[in-house]
């Protein structure tokens, strides 16, 4: 693994999740450790692949747009559970939290990728998206990176612990995605009888 490398996985990661940032900046952190990298390179390399990964999703959001979003949700929105009221007070909600979210989700495995769409469907302001993005990513990155310094050879460990921590979010998201879906169901149903 080089700088390039780590670049070019953590812009993959962003845009296809199940490569894990998880194992990629301990990775990294590991080969700083044993005198392969600089520490400090590897971070700027995993935290700008990372950003680049989130400004195409960022523009993706932008380019779908929230009107094309509630058409579709119309359409097709009780099989992911939404409904156009859901994009609305989606709307709402960035207005008022959208630094917060795009912050903090960086941070938030499951939801570090994710969180760019809102944030261009919304139109968040491209400088305040790479500024709180960017920050929550070098925060993210640089934590990563430095615990697989500090564990050294037992860098697996980590990948693990960590794996754990995201399966258990990414199961708490999904079972939260799937109640939503039978609740739109269960009101569409009861809305029809």
């Amino acid at each position: 693994m080089n700088y390039p490398g780590i670049f070019f996985l953590m812009a993959l990661e962003n845009i296809f999740p199940p490569i894990p940032s998880e194992l990629i900046m301990p990775v990294a952190g590991f080969k700083a450790g044993s005198g392969e990298l600089n520490l400090w390179g590897a971070i700027l390399a995993g935290s700008l692949g990372s950003l680049l990964g989130q400004t195409v999703l960022y523009y993706l959001g932008r380019k779908i747009g929230a009107d094309r979003l509630k058409e579709w949700t119309e359409k097709h929105g009780e099989w992911v559970g939404l409904a156009p009221e859901d994009i609305d007070n989606g709307e709402k909600w960035f207005e008022k939290h959208g630094n917060k979210a795009a912050f903090f989700g960086r941070l938030v495995p499951g939801l570090r990728s994710l969180v760019s769409i809102p944030a261009g469907l919304h139109e968040m302001p491209r400088t305040k998206f790479l500024l709180y993005s960017g920050a929550g990513t070098l925060i993210w990155t640089a934590a990563l990176a430095f615990l697989g310094q500090i564990l050294g050879r037992n860098f697996e460990a980590i990948g693990q612990y960590i794996g754990i921590i995201s399966k258990v979010v990414l199961g708490g998201l999904l079972a939260y995605f799937l109640f939503r879906i039978a609740k739109r169901k269960w009101e569409k149903r009861t809305a029809d009888a």
